[in-house]
């Protein structure tokens, strides 16, 4: 249920609305407006709490909620969320927020060049992937916890917070430990024992849409997060799985608008993942700006030809400059902002 406050209500009567939510055994969320305050009500469903809750001073109205998810709901918090993810950079704010880097780290070295690279291009946040789910066991899986310290102490030297993937409970300290913002990928969407875990850490979480992973399943895991009491949640686009073969998954641009207009959390497009092929990134990277993401994950490598994951998808720094202008003038025609994009030497 959602309960809407009228706006003479003082903090005392919020107080007392809250309470009166919890004697019933159920959770209650406060989101406080410049016009309205509304109290979201979780637990189970009964029709007969609707009368007790109207009948409370300065309540104006309560509305059933249908949806299967709550909290992710716009309905719930009609407000659009902005996380912080640290060194002042906001996802979901009016500026694009831009996470690059390689798909997996394979050296100190070659990780603080891939931050010099994509910070000089305006990337905001760095990408690196310690440990890396793999469709093979033979190919390379990442180098562990020594992968985290060398992009913790990359994303300190450029000033960028850093994304990395979560796989694996057991791996929740380290990648707490050194990440700013940790990754659920797609493999993994419908984990709830690890989607409860991350729900119960404070740090920013970014959940990816799972390979062949429905809009309402996709929003019911990031619930799983939110219930445990972690408002910070991002969800990313990465393409789903379809019949076609001439690329390797399908960037579902519908989704963005359309996830946007139920939930209220900010969207990220992956179009690395999403196309698996560098000469579709840039466009697909364009259309998902012009469809409202909030930003984008690309995979970038100083070397794609010899990258030891994913370097089909990646794009030089080169190109990963070229795309990001050319990102900027989509960001401009929808009144979003993306600073930080070098001007080319030719015309300056």
């Amino acid at each position: 249920m959602i309960i809407v406050v009228s706006p003479e209500a003082t903090p005392d009567d919020l107080d007392h609305i809250v309470a009166r939510v919890e004697q019933t055994g159920r959770q209650a969320h406060l989101s406080v407006g410049t016009e309205r305050s509304i109290i979201g009500v979780i637990g189970p469903d009964d029709p007969s709490l609707q009368d007790a809750f109207e009948a409370l001073p300065h309540v104006e109205s309560v509305h059933r909620v249908t949806k299967p998810y709550k909290l992710v709901s716009r309905d719930f918090h009609p407000a659009n969320t902005i996380v912080d993810v640290g060194h002042g950079v906001l996802v979901g704010d009016r500026e694009l927020v831009v996470m690059a880097g390689p798909c997996s780290i394979e050296t100190e070295e070659h990780i603080f060049d891939a931050a010099r690279g994509v910070k000089a291009e305006g990337a905001n946040v760095l990408r690196g992937g310690a440990f890396k789910p793999r469709s093979s066991p033979y190919a390379f899986r990442g180098i562990g916890v020594d992968g985290l310290r060398h992009l913790a102490a990359a994303g300190a030297e450029t000033g960028m917070p850093v994304i990395t993937e979560l796989m694996s409970v057991r791996d929740i300290d380290a990648v707490c430990r050194y990440a700013d913002i940790i990754q659920i990928g797609a493999r993994n969407m419908q984990n709830f024992i690890l989607l409860d875990e991350v729900g119960k850490m404070k740090k920013p979480v970014m959940l990816k849409r799972a390979l062949s992973g429905q809009i309402e399943e996709w929003l019911l895991a990031a619930e799983y997060i939110m219930a445990q009491g972690n408002p910070h949640v991002i969800l990313c686009e990465r393409g789903i799985r379809t019949f076609e073969t001439a690329y390797r998954n399908t960037f579902d641009v519908n989704a963005i608008p359309l996830v946007k207009e139920l939930s209220h959390l900010p969207v990220i497009g992956d179009p690395s993942h999403g196309t698996g092929k560098a000469g579709l990134v840039t466009p697909v990277a364009m259309a998902a700006v012009a469809a409202g993401a909030d930003g984008l994950m690309i995979e970038v490598h100083n070397d794609p030809e010899h990258a030891l994951s994913d370097g089909a998808q990646s794009l030089t720094y080169e190109r990963f400059g070229g795309m990001m202008r050319s990102v900027a003038a989509v960001a401009a025609a929808v009144e979003r902002t993306l600073t930080g994009v070098r001007t080319p030497v030719a015309a300056r």
